[in-house]
């Protein structure tokens, strides 16, 4: 099977995707925004962090294979870091991540045209809110429509969002499109799993967040896979128990992710017993966050490698998400040692051995996040023996295994049926 993979930005699950489909001669062609060129000249004239920066857009992919729409993320990206907000703002701005994502769905979904007249692929594989076009198309053409769904279906999501920001209206401006999107979008995103053949889902809190008229589409959840686990030394272990417990939250600062309940949690105790540290990007100023909890260190954003550095700095990471896909840097964080509190939304429950990787929390608890905290405070001997079991254990989920479950799926679920086209 011949499969046409577009997404916008290019993620390492969108990666190891690809690489999946190459090894199995599935790939016809991928389709982004931006795609660099590492051996480009005027490259080397830009600042290392500035080349760097660019480079995460470099895909390895075959000559021929590799189609990119640049214009619209370029102005976008532009636009953004000249802070001309009104022109990137949220479904209404005219450089939008909506308007890039409708617009490199519509390119997309001419090629999808160009390629199936030809007779070049059986299908197509794109993702939530870039995928409509690209589907009608594809549907045009008898072509068969593979959806990967990276977080909570909208419905769910957005009945769980408008709850909390009943329950903590004060953290309801963190809430973001979640609450805010427009019928026409939401709209858009019922249409495309209606147009689905197959859904692709990271785990179990997504797939459960199907629709019931759409659970007979063919399903293959497929975890995300593990960063290789850094085999720490004792000395991770051997600061001054007397010293505060570090409790880690890396994500987007808002109540999504829970982060109002973890600073809930948190005055239940002094900053000499617990530190919490929190890296991620601001959703409100940051005189907000200081009113709701004046006593936690901020973390800006950083590369990868010097994520992993601080989570090793950590003794415990926190994640308590109303709604997920399924969070990658709970996994990350247990291959550094620490082992977790997270709720079953965080899409991580399989992560979870209790009392040996970490504990399960319910979601909007504060109490409960606050019991588990207090638990590791009266036993801290036994976070040097459980980080070793979050890192043996995450290290099970490897990076291979998620793109050959997603490859091995399409084939089992799509290859023997025949999908009539749609006449005009």
């Amino acid at each position: 099977m011949r499969i046409l993979l577009s997404h916008p930005t290019g993620n390492r699950n969108v990666r190891e995707v690809m690489g999946a489909m190459l090894r199995a001669d599935q790939l016809a062609e991928f389709h982004t925004t931006i795609a660099a060129n590492r051996h480009s000249p005027w490259l080397k004239i830009l600042p290392e962090n500035l080349q760097k920066e660019w480079l995460r857009r470099y895909y390895d992919v075959p000559y021929g294979k590799l189609k990119s729409h640049p214009y619209h993320e370029l102005a976008r990206l532009i636009l953004q870091k000249f802070g001309i907000n009104s022109l990137v703002q949220h479904e209404s701005g005219w450089a939008s991540v909506d308007r890039v994502y409708k617009g490199f769905d519509r390119a997309v979904a001419a090629r999808t045209r160009y390629l199936a007249e030809r007779g070049e692929i059986e299908a197509v594989y794109a993702y939530e809110d870039g995928a409509l076009e690209t589907f009608r198309q594809a549907k045009k053409y008898g072509l068969k429509c593979i959806y990967d769904l990276p977080i909570a279906y909208w419905e769910t999501s957005r009945q769980l969002l408008l709850k909390e920001a009943e329950r903590l209206p004060a953290w309801a401006i963190t809430l973001g499109g979640g609450i805010r999107d427009s019928e026409e979008k939401l709209d858009r995103k019922t249409k495309e799993m209606e147009l689905a053949d197959a859904v692709i889902c990271p785990g179990k809190f997504v797939s459960d967040s199907i629709p019931l008229w759409a659970k007979d589409k063919n399903l293959t959840i497929s975890p995300f896979g593990s960063p290789s686990p850094n085999f720490f030394t004792e000395n991770k272990f051997n600061k001054d128990v007397k010293s505060p417990l570090r409790i880690l939250f890396v994500g987007s600062m808002g109540q999504r992710k829970g982060l109002g309940d973890l600073f809930a949690a948190m005055r239940h105790f002094s900053p000499k017993e617990v530190e919490l540290v929190v890296m991620g990007s601001l959703l409100a100023p940051m005189e907000f966050y200081k009113e709701q909890l004046p006593h936690f260190r901020y973390e800006g954003g950083r590369p990868n490698e010097q994520v992993l550095t601080l989570m090793r700095s950590c003794d415990i990471f926190c994640l308590p998400s109303i709604v997920e896909g399924r969070a990658l840097v709970m996994q990350e964080a247990m291959s550094q040692g620490l082992p977790l509190i997270i709720t079953a939304n965080t899409g991580g429950e399989d992560l979870i051995q209790h009392g040996q990787t970490g504990f399960l929390v319910p979601t909007g608890s504060p109490e409960s996040i606050a019991e588990q905290i207090a638990w590791f405070l009266d036993n801290r001997k036994d976070i040097p023996s459980m980080g070793k079991l979050a890192q043996q254990h995450a290290s099970l989920y490897t990076w291979e295994e998620y793109g050959s479950r997603i490859s091995k799926g399409i084939i089992a679920h799509l290859v023997t049926k025949q999908i009539q086209p749609i006449k005009s």
